[in-house]
């Protein structure tokens, strides 16, 4: 099992950038297909973004494609979700999951691991 905790949520105005972190503990993330989901106030949890373990290709919804990049660093164990030019609608908890030699999933089940969540609110 892995551990992930998940940092750098808060309160930005419309158009501003964040940068959400998700640090691993008790496995290295090296093996793992690493994905960001959020959940918006009464909406159920939705994909944002995945990057491969293997190809290390990153898939995105196209809702944020142009404006959020996500990226890794094996060394330091931990994944990044760089946010930019954000929209209210991005308001959201956001959260980092990991699976195992996972293939690309669009899919919360897919993913055997999570982080607790981060808030991002975004103000207009």
């Amino acid at each position: 099992q892995v551990q992930l905790v998940e940092s750098g949520g808060g309160l930005v105005q419309a158009g501003g950038s964040l940068r959400l972190s998700c640090a691993a503990s008790g496995r290295s993330l090296g093996l793992y297909t690493m994905a960001w989901f959020r959940q918006a106030p009464g909406k159920e949890r939705e994909f944002v973004a995945a990057n491969m373990w293997n190809s290390g290709n990153t898939y995105y919804t196209d809702s944020v494609k142009g404006r959020f990049t996500a990226s890794r660093d094996n060394a330091k164990n931990t994944v990044y979700l760089h946010m930019n030019s954000l929209k209210p609608e991005d308001t959201a908890i956001y959260y980092c999951a990991a699976d195992l030699y996972g293939s690309l999933s669009y899919q919360e089940s897919a993913y055997d691991n999570w982080g607790q969540g981060t808030q991002v609110t975004v103000s207009s």
